[in-house]
This record gives structure tokens, C-alpha cells and sequence, in this order.
């Protein structure tokens, strides 16, 4: 008989075949981490069951079963090449396999070239991937399947990581979205993650096979990939043991199953790196334990006689808590909770049971805060909202005065303030990351069968911490369970997680060079400090004593509350539903498309009683107040609709199409006179949106390319659809020449990426495609070369035409530009008028489409500051030194915005960057330099296809707190 044995991340697969290799015994198991002891328990099991002691043919294959099978000298059969076994034998018929496991996801190309796409450092689109997102929802993944079954709409969420995807899911849950979409949402990230990031670029077709336990298990999961490729994919009897069956037919070494088990026990085990313990004895422990009591606020009985009392509600990304405060900041009540994917209900029992514990209750205020803020404050009619921000340095500032760094470390966010002066300087959120957030410790408590405060504990006394470093939670679950074999004890696992946690913050998300510069009067806040081992942790890492508040997950509620008193006048009462209205209290939820504007926002509208409605997802005002919200102060908006005006005109000699991506966001003028001119109708790709993006991620080569880049896919497959005669989209080392840098050249995706879509993009292969390299910072040259380019591809254009077109592209892209200038000088003006501030919107051309700014600039407008951009104000400056090598054309210019902005009282500069542009950090470094040498606020908005607009709305809210601040001469 043949035994198979798959070992995975997650799961251990076993099949044995009969003589006539057919299946008489099959299982699927979760391992928890526990991988040897299962291993040894299944093969025994299979001895006694299936082999009576008898000698059979064994191989051992998956991403976890290498050094096992190594330990115990058993034959090895790598997991791509056991798929490809099973396959031929199997399904001979079938061109591509995907297949997801628990932390793997493999394309195996069969015909065409035998080929195989595997993910590496990532497990985003995987079976941990989506039992993370289950979990968020609180769902088993059968549950969640059965709720996608039903969706009525997708949102778009990322699946680049679980973490990004919980940022884009958390807001839907807290807005009230319903879970069934959120569920389909889930596997159509998958089936994004999948395609875009593993496929890259080779077309998926012909006879598709789904293997693995979430292809296997979810059924909506295979029907997204259907609808995504076109095709039917089958779904095999015993898909989920392809790779056990491949070990089977390969194995060509007899065993008995016991004595490979009792072999097992020995295997694997070494050595691991380690670190200090925490505390060195319980001595240490129990002062450090004693410090820590001190910062406590004085909690009183709650009775009638302690007057009006103030409501401080935070309602988090994962939480719900809630302060009351008498009128001398003492504690009178708190709650903390898990807000299980919609707060209202939960803050609707707690208010109701005040109002039932204290029946003659005085409220004099309520304050919101957090993620749902606007929800609580529209639901419950709340007095007034705070940043959580200035909430959290409020509270902060009640235990210690003279703080100068606050660092906030909840479930899935981080928030780190630096204080100067007694204002906020300077503010660091986790866009991108959550692996030093206390969701982090959650995963792998409960990944290896422990509560999360149980396993926190483990570690205080553990004797060799293992050394883990600061990785992100896919690759520290491997040095987890590496540790695990070398022979860590679940205590130094603990312990070294802590330890994990603090580096991960402060030198993964806050990215300090030294602790010594971020401060030394410091609070620490957030429910993943209560966990005493991360505090430890901090405070050595930090090498100073900090200030642990006793209701240091209560800090957003407890400073909201105090903000509130702060702002409430004497005799004030609170407009807080009364008990009767809590009662009759309602929340009705339906989301809608927005008709409003070409971006189509999807609008989550919540109804309560008495009219009372908050809608949410809108980037602009319009479904509010019924009109744009920007008031014409917003540049981006002026540039979209001077772009929307070229138009194609009557033509002679046929129909160019030009790519609306990349800087043919600025060069459109351009191209369009200049094609114009020569006969030619001009036609632009549509504006961009996902489901173009979508269209074009097949032939997209690299996952690391910058969200700009990916989409210029979408718009060459756009065009190609319209029937084109020919496209235009040419290389351009140079941009021209505006005089404020070293050099003018575009950076290498701008100025290449043609030729990467030319052997990418298939359409590209039935029709005429005009990338050759054009430099337009020369006009002479460029009238001299461009009759040759065009030859190649169009007869009868003469050199005396070529010329004529070429001055009216130059004149044309002139006006443009002065255009451009004209129309920010008076945004300027009104903003002055108006008594607003100016916030230059700092990026590159390809920032203006909505798709990749995700509404940014109307998401400030709402914050009521005029909006214009670099271009228009970059030409007031000269060129002038700076500490890096200034040659590339948008640096310079947003070098020149930056310095401009100093110069100027009213103006601040908010930067978009793109993730996956390698010369973004010297963009960065240099403007941040720029800026604090004059004084100047200064945030930097990280972008991709998924943005977290939640943490970009905290971070501009708290910009525009600062300010504010500083408008009051608060500091």
C-alpha cells in the first residue's frame, strides 16, 4: 500500500492507496501548531487501522513537512511537484491548477510551458487570510460562505494582507454594512490576490483546477474565481489531497508507519536565539507592578449626589468604551467591550442602564470619539465629537502634565503623538501594518490554543525570550513555528512575542532611528498595555520609565469626556436621547450608489428616529447637502474638468487613442493638439475605476509596481475595446525641462512603463502600438525625430505638418499650465478672503485621478480648507539646494511647493505618496526637512489600491486640530 503524508501551515493531509492505487483511507486535520505530535498520531493511527504493522510505500510533502520528513528519513516530495504528480495521473485533462492552502497559494501552469506561481513572504488570499476576515466577522468560514451566498453588492478590499484588509473592513462593519457583502467582498480579494499577484501577467485559460481546503469548502469562493476568469473551474473529488496523493504515487520507500512515528519524536529539535528575560527575579517584578498602580484616577460611588456628569464614548475599530466623569474628572462608571460589528446597540444597553441605575441622572455632556464617532454622535445626538487624537493627548495630559510622546497601541491600530510646546507636533498612524498592535498577540494566542491574557502572562517570567525581531505576523507565524521545533517553551514564545510587539512599533510603524528621539516623558495607552510583558518590553527597549495608566484602554473615552467638560458651560444639559427615546431607539441600514458625480460612491446610509440620518462612503458633500462640498476652492476638481474637455475632434486619417494614466495625466494637452493637428480623432481611455482596474490585473507583471502603474492595464484593454485604430503611449527618460532641479528626468516607471505593457498587455498583439522613445525638453530635436516615429505606422505625414503640430502641442500644454496657475492663484485669493487654509495637495500628475487619490482632496475641502496643488505654486520659487540629488522633474517641483509653503503663513502640505515607488523616501525625507526648517506642519498620506480612509481622516483631522491649536495660541 502507499501512504502520502501533507504537511501544511495549517493543516495535515493523509491518504493511503490500495495495490490498485486506489484511495481506501483519506483525512484533513488542523495541526494548531502541533505538527509532530499530530504527524506521530496520524501515522500511528494509520498503522493500527489500515496496515496491521504491515511495511508500505511513504513520502512526506507540504511547506511544513520538509524538515520532519528530513528528521526521520523519509523521502521528501516537494508540494508543487507532488501537485503536478497527482494531476497528470488524475485530471490529464487540466491546463492550470490554483491551489490555496492555509498560508500558501500556488498557480501551476500545465500546458504552454510547465510553470509554477507561488506567493512568498505573504499570505494574503489564503485559507489564513480567510479565517482571519471570518473571525473579524464573527463567523465560522462555513458561515461565511453561506453569507456571501446572499450578497447583493461587493465593496473593494484589500488582499494584499489581512492587515490592509481588515482596514477596509472594519469601517463597512462600523458603517453599518451588511455582512453578506462583506463576505463576497472577502473572496473577491482573494480572487484579486490571486490573479493580480501570482498569475502576473500569464493568462489563466483552458481546463481549470481548484484545489485546497478554501476552494474546496467555499463555494461562492469558486464561483468568484469563475465570474473573475470567464471559465468553470472543477473542483476534483479529493481536491483537498492532491499533494498527499502526489507523496503517495511518488513514494518509493518502504517503511513501518509505528517506527517512522517513534523516529518523528526526535526530529526537528535545535537550538533558537534568545534575549533577556523580562525581569530579572520576582523582586523586580513586583516593584516595576507597584509603579505602575500610581497612575490611577480616583474612582467614586456613583449616587445622586454627584451632580452633572460628563460622557466620554469611544467608539474603536474593535471596541466600544465608554467613561462617565464627575465634575472633578473622578471616575464614576466605565465599560469596555467588543463592539461585534455594530456599536449602537451596545452603547444604547449601556446608556439605557444608567439611565436605569440613576434614574434622576444629570448628563451635562457627551462626547464621541473614534472610528464611529459621527455614527454615535447622529444615533444618540451627542453634544460634540473630538478627534481621537486630541482625545487621547487630553487624556494623557491629566497624568502627566509635561508629556512629550503618547503612544497608543489598540487591537488593530497604533497611534503615536510627539508633544512640543503642549501641542501635537507631529503624529505616526499604522497604515499599513498592524503586526505591533495587540490583534498581533491575539493571532498567535489563540493560533497555539491560549486566551490572549493567559498567554500574555506566560511570558513575565519566561528565562530565554526567543529572538524574533520585528516582522510582520506571515513571517513571524513561520519563526513561531520554528521556534516551536527547535524547542521554545510556550513561555519564551510569549515573551518573545511582547518583545516583538514594541519593536515591531516603534522601528517597523513609527520608524525610529533611536528611541532617545522620540521622547522621554512618555504615556503609554491602549488595551494592549494592560498586557504587563509589552510594557516591560517597552520600557527596556525605550530605557526609561513610562506612565502605564490603570484605565489605560479607557483613554480615548476617558479624554473625550474630559474634553467635553472642558468645553461645557455652567448649567449646560446634554442633548443625549432621554430614556424614553433609547427605548423607541431604531437603526435602519441600506447602502445606495451615488448618482451625484462620475464617482459613483457607494453610500452607506443609516435612518434613526425623528429623521435623524448619517450617510457615509461619500468623498464629497453632494449627498448631504445636495451640492458639492468644496465650494470651487479645489484644484484637483478644476483639473479633472480641464482634462474631461479634450475631446476627439473630426478626423482624416483615423483614430488615436491615448491612455489617461501615468503623466499622460499632464501631457494630454499636449498629444491631443499635437494629434489634432495632424487629422486625427484623439480618444481617451474612460475614467478610472475598479472595475477597469479589474479588466487589466491578468496582464499585470509585478506586484510590487505602484497602483498608478497596474491600473495604465486597465486603460490600454479599455481602448483596445473601443476600437482604435492605434494607441500612443510613448517612453520619455525626460520630462521638460521647468528649471527648479539638478535634472528633469521621469522616474523609471513613468518614463518606461510602455515597453512593460507591450509584452504584457495581449491586446497589444492585433494593434498598433506607438511606444518609441520621444523627449519633449528639446522642441528642435523633437520636430526632427517625430516624422521618422510616425512613418513607421502612418503614410503621407509630411516633416512641415509634423513641425506646425508640434508648436501647437507646445503652446497648448503652455496654456494649460498657466491655466493651471491661474485658476490656484484664485483659490488662493478666496481662500484668504474666506479666512481659510490653504493646504497644498503635493503628488504627482497621475494623483488627480479619483481611483488613485480615493477623494482625498474632497475628504480636506470637508474639513473646510482650500485645496490646490504643487504645479501651481512650485513656479514662484527658483531652484535652489538641497541635500539629495534633485533630478527628477515632480521632486522638484514638490521640493519648490514645500519651500514656497514656508514662506507663506496660511499654506501647509499634505503629500500623496504611492506605495511600491522606490524613490518615494527621498521625496519624503527631503520635503519633511524642508518643511520643519520653516516651521510647517507637515503629513504624508500613503496610497495604493486600498486606502485606509479611516486612518487618513484621523490623520487630517488631527492636522487640522493642530492647527486650530495654533490658531488659538495654544502652542
Amino acid at each position: 500500500m502507499r501512504v502520502g503524508l501533507d504537511i501544511g501551515s495549517t493543516t495535515i493531509k493523509c491518504v493511503v492507496l490500495d495495490d490498485r492505487d486506489q484511495v481506501v483511507f483519506d483525512t484533513y486535520e488542523r495541526h494548531g501548531s502541533h505538527i509532530v505530535e499530530k504527524a506521530r498520531e496520524l501515522l500511528r493511527r494509520v498503522d493500527k487501522e489500515q496496515l496491521g504493522g504491515r511495511h508500505a510505500y511513504l513520502a512526506i510533502s507540504g511547506s511544513a513537512g520538509m524538515g520532519l520528513a528530513e528528521g526521520c528519513g523519509v523521502p521528501f516530495v516537494q508540494e508543487v511537484f507532488a501537485t503536478r504528480v497527482a494531476a497528470k495521473r488524475l485530471t490529464p485533462a487540466a491546463d492550470v491548477v490554483i491551489e490555496l492552502g492555509g498560508e500558501d497559494a500556488k498557480i501551476l501552469f500545465l500546458t504552454g510551458g510547465t510553470e509554477v506561481r507561488m506567493n512568498g513572504s505573504c499570505a494574503g488570499g489564503t485559507g489564513a487570510f480567510i479565517d482571519q476576515m471570518a473571525t473579524l466577522l464573527k463567523m465560522t468560514p462555513e458561515e461565511l460562505n453561506a453569507a456571501a451566498a446572499g450578497a447583493q453588492k461587493t465593496y473593494t478590499i484589500a488582499s494584499r494582507c489581512g492587515v490592509f484588509a481588515k482596514s477596509d473592513i472594519q469601517p463597512l462593519i462600523n458603517q453599518g454594512a451588511a455582512a453578506g457583502d462583506i463576505a463576497a467582498s472577502i473572496y473577491g480579494a482573494v480572487v484579486n490576490q490571486t490573479i493580480a499577484g501570482l498569475a502576473q501577467g500569464r493568462p489563466i485559460a483552458g481546463n481549470i483546477l481548484y484545489l485546497g481546503g478554501p476552494l474546496t469548502f467555499n463555494s461562492v469562493l469558486r464561483q468568484s474565481f469563475d465570474k473573475a476568469l470567464g471559465a468553470e473551474g472543477l473542483c476534483p473529488e479529493h481536491s483537498l489531497h492532491f499533494v498527499a496523493l502526489g507523496a503517495a504515487f511518488y513514494a518509493d520507500g518502504k517503511f513501518r508507519l509505528a517506527e517512522v512515528a517513534d523516529r518523528m519524536a526526535h526530529a526537528g529539535a535545535g537550538s533558537y536565539a534568545s534575549q533577556p528575560p523580562l525581569f530579572r527575579d520576582r523582586a523586580e517584578y513586583e516593584a516595576f507592578h507597584a509603579r505602575h498602580l500610581k497612575a490611577s484616577v480616583p474612582r467614586v460611588a456613583f449616587g445622586a449626589e454627584c451632580g452633572p456628569v460628563h460622557i466620554g464614548i469611544d467608539a474603536g475599530s474593535t471596541t466600544v468604551k465608554l467613561a462617565v466623569i464627575d465634575q472633578n474628572a473622578h471616575l464614576l462608571f466605565t465599560d469596555y467591550q467588543p463592539n461585534l460589528g455594530n456599536p449602537l446597540p451596545l452603547i444604547r444597553e449601556v446608556l439605557l442602564g444608567l439611565y436605569n441605575a440613576h434614574p434622576d441622572l444629570q448628563v451635562a455632556s457627551v462626547t464621541a470619539t473614534g472610528y464611529g464617532e459621527e455614527l454615535v454622535r447622529s444615533a444618540f445626538c451627542a453634544d460634540g465629537g473630538v478627534v481621537e487624537t486630541v482625545a487621547h493627548f487630553t487624556a494623557a495630559r491629566h497624568f502627566l502634565p509635561d508629556v512629550d510622546f503618547i503612544i497608543d497601541i489598540g487591537g488593530q491600530d497604533m497611534k503615536c503623538f510627539k508633544i512640543e510646546g503642549g501641542a501635537i507636533s507631529d503624529i505616526f498612524l499604522n497604515e499599513a501594518c498592524s503586526s505591533g498592535c495587540g490583534s498581533f498577540l491575539q493571532t498567535f494566542a489563540e493560533a497555539l490554543g491560549y486566551d490572549v491574557k493567559e498567554f500574555a502572562a506566560l511570558g513575565l517570567f519566561a528565562d530565554k525570550p526567543v529572538d524574533l525581531g520585528s516582522r510582520c505576523t506571515v513571517f513571524m507565524n513561520s519563526s513561531v513555528k520554528q521556534a516551536q521545533k527547535d524547542g521554545a517553551s510556550i513561555q519564551n514564545i510569549s515573551a518573545g512575542l511582547s518583545i516583538s510587539v514594541v519593536k515591531n512599533a516603534l522601528y517597523k510603524v513609527i520608524r525610529a532611528s533611536s528611541p532617545e528621539e522620540l521622547g522621554r516623558r512618555i504615556v503609554v495607552q491602549g488595551g494592549t498595555f494592560y498586557n504587563e510583558a509589552v510594557l516591560r518590553a517597552f520600557e527596556k527597549e525605550m530605557g526609561v520609565e513610562v506612565v502605564r495608566p490603570d484605565i489605560a484602554g479607557l483613554m480615548g473615552a476617558f479624554g473625550a469626556a474630559l474634553h467635553g467638560m472642558a468645553l461645557a458651560k455652567p448649567g449646560q444639559v446634554s442633548t443625549l436621547l432621554k430614556k424614553e427615546e433609547l427605548l423607541a431607539f431604531t437603526q435602519e441600514t441600506k447602502t445606495v450608489p451615488c448618482g451625484g458625480c462620475t464617482n459613483h460612491c457607494q453610500l452607506t446610509v443609516n435612518l434613526f428616529p425623528g429623521g435623524r440620518r448619517l450617510i457615509s462612503g461619500n468623498r464629497c458633500e453632494k449627498p448631504v447637502t445636495g451640492k458639492g462640498g468644496d465650494g470651487g476652492l479645489n484644484l484637483y476638481r478644476f483639473k479633472q474638468e480641464l482634462l474631461a474637455r479634450y475631446k476627439p475632434a473630426p478626423a482624416k486619417r483615423g483614430t488615436i487613442g491615448l491612455p489617461l494614466c501615468l503623466n499622460m495625466y499632464e501631457l494630454l494637452p499636449f498629444w491631443h493638439a499635437f494629434f489634432t493637428s495632424l487629422g486625427f480623432a484623439v480618444v481617451t481611455s474612460p475614467a478610472s475605476t475598479r472595475e477597469l482596474y479589474t479588466a487589466g490585473q491578468a496582464s499585470i507583471p509585478s506586484d510590487t509596481v505602484c497602483f498608478p502603474a497596474k491600473l495604465a492595464h486597465g486603460h490600454i484593454r479599455a481602448l483596445a475595446e473601443m476600437g482604435v485604430d492605434a494607441i500612443f503611449y510613448p517612453c520619455m527618460s525626460y520630462n521638460l525641462d521647468e528649471r527648479l532641479g539638478d535634472n528633469h528626468y521621469n522616474c523609471p516607471v513613468v518614463a518606461y512603463y510602455p515597453e512593460v505593457l507591450e509584452v504584457n498587455c495581449p491586446e497589444l498583439a492585433r494593434l498598433p502600438f506607438i511606444s518609441d522613445f520621444v523627449g519633449l525638453h528639446r522642441p528642435g530635436d523633437f520636430k526632427k525625430k517625430m516624422p521618422d516615429i510616425l512613418a513607421k505606422y502612418f503614410r503621407g505625414i509630411s516633416k512641415q505638418e509634423v513641425a506646425r503640430a508640434a508648436d501647437l502641442a507646445y503652446a497648448e500644454y503652455a496654456a494649460h499650465m498657466q491655466r493651471l496657475r491661474d485658476k490656484g492663484a484664485e483659490i488662493i485669493e478666496k481662500a484668504r478672503a474666506a479666512g481659510k487654509r490653504i493646504i497644498v495637495l503635493a503628488g504627482r500628475p497621475y494623483h488627480v485621478d479619483p481611483e488613485v487619490n480615493h477623494g482625498i482632496d474632497a475628504l480636506i475641502c470637508r474639513h473646510g480648507a482650500a485645496v490646490v496643488t504643487e504645479d501651481s505654486v512650485a513656479w514662484h520659487m527658483q531652484k535652489f539646494a538641497t541635500t539629495v540629488l534633485n533630478q527628477w522633474t515632480y521632486h522638484s517641483r514638490l521640493y519648490a511647493a514645500a519651500k514656497y509653503c514656508t514662506t507663506q503663513p496660511d499654506m501647509d502640505l499634505v503629500q500623496l505618496v504611492s506605495f511600491g515607488c522606490g524613490v518615494d523616501a527621498i521625496t519624503t525625507d527631503e520635503t519633511r526637512e524642508i518643511l520643519q526648517a520653516g516651521g510647517k506642519l507637515y503629513t504624508q498620506l500613503k496610497i495604493d489600491e486600498i486606502t485606509n480612509l479611516g486612518a487618513v481622516n484621523i490623520r487630517l483631522r488631527s492636522l487640522f486640530a493642530a492647527l486650530d491649536e495654533k490658531q488659538r495660541g495654544e502652542g
